[in-house]
């Protein structure tokens, strides 16, 4: 059932209120379509906060039109602003998760410490879909503001590929929102962000020949793994435990295994502690991104990649597997979720120097595109002597958003040097370190070397072609 755009209150404020939760309503429905059957479009109902905002918010949950789940928190001492968050992944459930947003509200409580209202999105669905989980995060914004009204400012902020996401809020959705923190950010785009775990994919392969077996099914390796499969995720750890003994310590591991091991390691540069997290994302995303995205089509190459790394390199690139992209294919993962650099609100990145998973050099990648298209002046990035990916020190995130929202309010942008001078607590900023070029930790593909991947003009081309891009 969905909400009434009757205008009832005798104040101002009612009447104002009640026009914002009309448009709200209409808006966020224009976002995607008629609300599916049986999705609740009613205002959020309030619910139990999280463990750690006990006693010092009020929290909402709620399911919009699209029937993406979603929850909000407001402090009791509330700064009059807003958080928008984008949460990472992809998840790869096919409906949306009720539990994933109020389990990113508990995690990303640190916000509503420093008295900004919260809200986020769980997307509508799993899988692969950028443009998508950005318009399902600008309608819980829409939804926030047509129950609470209009925020003094709003910001969104992205996690790992949530930073995908969250940039490509701030390019889409221009005039809504007054900064953004992308924080350990997937910052390359789709058509390149992943060709590490596309070298990955077939260096594995070359050394391991398991995945597939060559007893089972063939197919094509860029398709991470054949539609019908029912491989899980135990089932390949089974794999690369056999293959290279990564589980084990290295004193249990036979000749083979610690050499495989080693050249995997040594051509594809991914960390030993995250090599099975980069491995299960090269095969069952890959297969959502091929199969349930791109028709079975392969947006990804690795013609004319020179590996080097092994203990010979020679028979590697001489045997490893092959591919060509379909330039069709490439330009529906591009419109997705490549990012054009049109940035015209102050954006801060905080980014672990040794995150194993998004590696640093996404931010030279960034960096890159906003140049290339004349905005860097609107881009400040921060790095911190940290090795994780998921979670990164409270105290620098409270800091980071506290940066963003005193450069928006002075308009007096900030340096890293200075942004690591108002940190208090656990913080461990390098002010002085810069990351290297994104060539320098991935192999380029033909054409990689320039930025961004896909120009705004390039994007407004693409807008007007019927069926171009990831269907939501």
């Amino acid at each position: 059932m969905t909400r009434s755009c009757a205008l009832n209150g005798t104040t101002a404020r009612a009447l104002r209120r009640g026009l914002a939760a009309c448009l709200a309503t209409l808006t966020v429905g224009a976002l995607a379509g008629a609300a599916p059957v049986g999705a609740a479009t009613e205002g959020p109902a309030p619910t139990v906060c999280p463990a750690p905002l006990a006693g010092k918010a009020t929290c909402y949950t709620g399911q919009d039109a699209h029937g993406a789940h979603y929850a909000i928190a407001v402090p009791a001492d509330w700064n009059g602003s807003l958080v928008v968050h984008a949460h990472g992944g992809p998840d790869l459930g096919a409906v949306s998760d009720p539990a994933r947003s109020l389990d990113d509200l508990g995690r990303w409580s640190v916000m509503v410490d420093e008295g900004y209202a919260w809200a986020g999105s769980s997307y509508r669905r799993g899988g692969y879909g950028t443009r998508m989980a950005a318009a399902d995060t600008e309608s819980v914004r829409r939804l926030f503001v047509g129950e609470f009204g209009e925020p003094k400012r709003t910001f969104v902020h992205g996690q790992s590929w949530g930073g995908n996401v969250a940039a490509k809020v701030v390019e889409t959705y221009r005039g809504h929102y007054d900064g953004a923190l992308l924080t350990n950010g997937v910052l390359g785009g789709g058509s390149r962000g992943y060709d590490y775990r596309v070298d990955l994919r077939v260096v594995y392969q070359y050394y391991c020949q398991n995945h597939p077996r060559p007893s089972e099914v063939q197919y094509p390796l860029w398709q991470g793994l054949r539609a019908g499969s029912t491989m899980t995720s135990a089932g390949l750890r089974s794999r690369l435990q056999e293959c290279t003994g990564y589980a084990s310590a290295p004193q249990d591991r036979t000749a083979v295994q610690q050499r495989n091991l080693d050249d995997i390691l040594g051509v594809t540069g991914i960390p030993e502690r995250t090599l099975e997290s980069h491995l299960r994302f090269a095969t069952f995303t890959f297969r959502d991104i091929v199969h349930d995205r791109l028709g079975d089509r392969n947006p990804f190459s690795n013609a004319g990649v020179r590996y080097s790394g092994s203990h010979d390199d020679e028979a590697l690139n001489a045997g490893v597997e092959r591919f060509a992209a379909d330039p069709t294919a490439v330009r529906d993962l591009s419109y997705d979720s490549d990012l054009t650099g049109e940035v015209r609100i102050p954006v801060l990145t905080l980014h672990a120097i040794d995150d194993p998973t998004a590696f640093i050099e996404h931010e030279s990648a960034y960096r890159a595109t906003l140049e290339g298209a004349g905005l860097e002046r609107n881009l400040v990035q921060t790095f911190t002597r940290e090795s994780e990916h998921s979670e990164l020190s409270g105290a620098e995130y409270a800091n980071s958003i506290a940066a963003l929202d005193r450069w928006v309010r002075t308009d007096v942008r900030p340096t890293a040097q200075s942004v690591a001078a108002t940190c208090t607590g656990d913080c461990f900023y390098d002010p002085d370190f810069r990351p290297g070029s994104y060539a320098s930790r991935v192999e380029p593909r033909p054409g990689g070397l320039r930025w961004p991947a896909m120009t705004a003009e390039q994007e407004r081309v693409w807008s007007r072609v019927p069926g171009v891009g990831i269907a939501p």
